[in-house]
C-alpha cells in the first residue's frame, strides 16, 4: 500500500517547485540527480513513499543532524517510519560504494592523479605520488558497558576512525572505517584492506604524516621527516610534501562542511550503525566532487602535529632510502619561489 506525500510540507514545497534545496539536504540539485540514477540501477522497489521521497528524508536526515524526532516533525510522518526509511536509504547508498569510491581505472586515470600531486607538491619529484592518506576521528556517544572507554581517543573524546585515502582534487580513492577511536593509525591501516593491496603500483607511493611509519613495503608510504628537521634539503622535501599531503585535510574538511550536523558533534545513533553514515557521507562527498557542487572547508587544515609512528608489529620494509632519493631530487631540481623561506 502506497503512502501519500504531503507537497505543502515546506522542504518539499522548494524541492518540487524548483528552488534552492542545498540549505536543506546539503546536495544541489545535480549531485542528488546522479544519487537518484545511481540508486536506481541498484534499487528493489518498495511498497512505501517512493525512492526519491525516501532519499530525501535520508538526506535531510543528515542534514539534521541525524535526529530522527526532528525529521518526523517536519515531513509529519511516525518516527518509526522515519527510523525504517534511513536505515534502508543509508544501507541503499553503501551498496553503491564500488561505484563512486575506487582506485584509478586506467593508466590513464593514475597519470592524472600523479600529475595532479606534482602540481600540488610544486615539484615534478612527487610526480609519483598516487594519494594521500589519513585518519579522521568522528564523535559518537560511547556505548555503555566495559568496552565504552576503548572510543576514547587521545583528545579525550569518543570517536570511531575514519580512514582514507583521496586523490590530487580531494575525492576519496578508499575508505575503511569503523574502528574505536583508541586505535592508533598504524594498527588501523595494517589491519585495513588497503594495506596488502596492489595500490599503488610499483615505483609509486601514498603520502602520510608522521602518524604513519615510513614504509617502502607491503604499502608503500612516504611521510616527512621528523623534527627537528636537520638541513635545508629535509626542509625543503617537508614544505613540498606538505602541499601535497595537506589535499586529504582538505577532503575531510570539505565533506564535515557539507555534513557539520554530522562531524562536530556526537552522533545520536548506535554506534554499530555509525560506520553505515560515514560510509555514506563520504560516497555523497564523491558524488558532489564529479558534479562540480563543492563546499569549501570553513576551517583551515590543522598543522601537522609530530607522533609517535607506532610501527610496532608492521613486518615492513622503511622507505627511509627512498624519502632521502626524493629528497635529494628536490634539493638538485628546486623548484620553490627563490626568496621561499623554509621554516623548521
Amino acid at each position: 500500500m502506497y503512502c501519500r506525500i504531503n507537497p505543502t510540507v515546506p522542504v518539499l514545497d522548494r524541492y518540487f517547485n524548483g528552488q534552492d534545496i542545498k540549505t536543506d539536504f546539503r546536495l544541489g540539485r545535480e549531485a542528488l540527480a546522479v544519487l537518484l540514477d545511481l540508486l536506481g540501477q541498484e534499487k528493489v522497489q518498495h511498497h512505501g513513499w517512493g525512492a526519491t521521497f525516501e532519499t530525501l528524508v535520508f538526506l535531510f536526515w543528515l542534514a539534521s543532524g541525524t535526529s530522527y524526532r526532528v525529521v518526523s516533525r517536519v515531513f509529519g510522518m511516525p518516527r518509526s517510519t522515519v527510523h525504517r526509511i534511513v536505515h534502508r536509504v543509508t544501507e541503499e547508498v553503501v551498496a553503491i560504494r564500488n561505484k563512486v569510491i575506487h582506485l584509478p581505472k586506467t593508466p590513464e586515470d593514475l597519470v592524472a592523479v600523479t600529475n595532479g600531486f606534482a602540481g600540488l607538491a610544486r615539484h615534478r619529484a612527487f610526480g609519483k605520488a598516487a594519494g594521500a592518506i589519513d585518519g579522521c576521528h568522528v564523535r559518537i556517544k560511547p556505548p555503555s558497558g566495559p568496552d565504552g572507554h576503548c572510543y576514547r581517543n587521545g583528545k579525550l573524546f569518543s570517536s570511531i576512525i575514519l580512514q582514507a585515502v583521496c586523490d590530487h582534487q580531494g575525492r576519496f580513492l578508499d575508505t575503511y572505517v569503523g574502528w574505536p577511536g583508541s586505535v592508533h593509525d598504524s594498527r588501523v591501516l595494517r589491519h585495513s584492506p588497503l594495506y596488502r593491496s596492489l595500490y599503488p603500483p610499483p615505483g609509486h607511493f601514498i603520502l602520510a604524516d608522521g602518524g604513519y611509519p615510513c614504509l617502502q613495503h607491503p604499502l608503500p608510504l612516504i611521510t616527512p621527516y621528523k623534527r627537528p628537521v636537520r638541513g635545508v634539503g629535509a626542509q625543503r622535501f617537508n614544505w613540498h610534501h606538505s602541499r601535497a599531503r595537506s589535499i586529504i585535510e582538505r577532503a575531510f574538511g570539505m565533506m564535515k562542511t557539507r555534513f557539520r550536523a554530522i562531524f562536530l558533534q556526537a552522533l545520536e545513533v548506535h554506534h554499530t550503525f555509525v560506520p553505515h553514515v560515514i560510509t555514506a557521507c563520504a560516497i555523497l562527498h564523491n558524488i558532489c566532487l564529479g558534479a562540480d557542487d563543492i563546499m569549501a572547508p570553513e576551517e583551515e587544515p590543522e598543522d601537522d602535529v609530530e607522533e609517535d609512528e607506532g610501527g610496532d608489529g608492521l613486518e615492513a620494509v622503511s622507505c627511509a632510502p627512498w624519502r632521502d632519493q626524493l629528497s635529494a631530487e628536490v634539493s638538485a631540481l628546486e623548484e620553490a619561489p627563490p626568496d621561499h623561506q623554509y621554516i623548521q
